[in-house]
């Protein structure tokens, strides 16, 4: 009995030190989680932008209304879907639009959109992530266009 109750008496508080010692993990591992969660779904939503983009840009007949229209679209899209960048590009190649009537061209739009991660004091982590999404459109082959 005397040896039990010296194993009791010894072993006080290490259930605070195993606290001490995983509860830091724990948080590091919930903050990677949300960290990863928060690119996944804000990459779907680049991907979404992008599309409506280039969607929207084909339907104009300039170069110039192409590039100021996808820009917007992509714009509207992530604010629409709830998605905060702390910067946002947004790369048109409207050359399709040049191309003769009778022939299919093509309008691609490039969307890069930082997330900001420092927000969770994930130690290593880099402060942001730049999410890149490009998505092509047909342009309608018989469509008036101006080049």
């Amino acid at each position: 009995m005397d040896h039990a109750m010296r194993r009791a008496t010894g072993d006080r508080g290490s259930e605070s030190v195993q606290a001490a010692i995983v509860a830091p993990l724990l948080i590091a591992f919930l903050c990677l989680a949300i960290a990863a969660g928060r690119l996944a779904v804000s990459g779907a939503k680049t991907d979404a932008a992008a599309e409506d983009a280039a969607r929207t840009a084909s339907l104009e007949r300039t170069q110039l209304d192409a590039e100021s229209a996808a820009a917007d679209a992509a714009t509207r899209s992530l604010e629409n879907q709830g998605v905060r960048c702390a910067s946002t590009n947004v790369d048109v190649d409207a050359s399709g639009l040049a191309v003769p009537i009778g022939q299919v061209g093509y309008v691609t739009v490039t969307v890069r959109c930082t997330v900001d991660l420092s927000d969770l004091l994930l130690p290593g982590a880099p402060g942001s992530k730049t999410l890149t999404s490009t998505f092509t459109s047909v342009v309608d082959a018989f469509r008036a266009r101006q080049g």
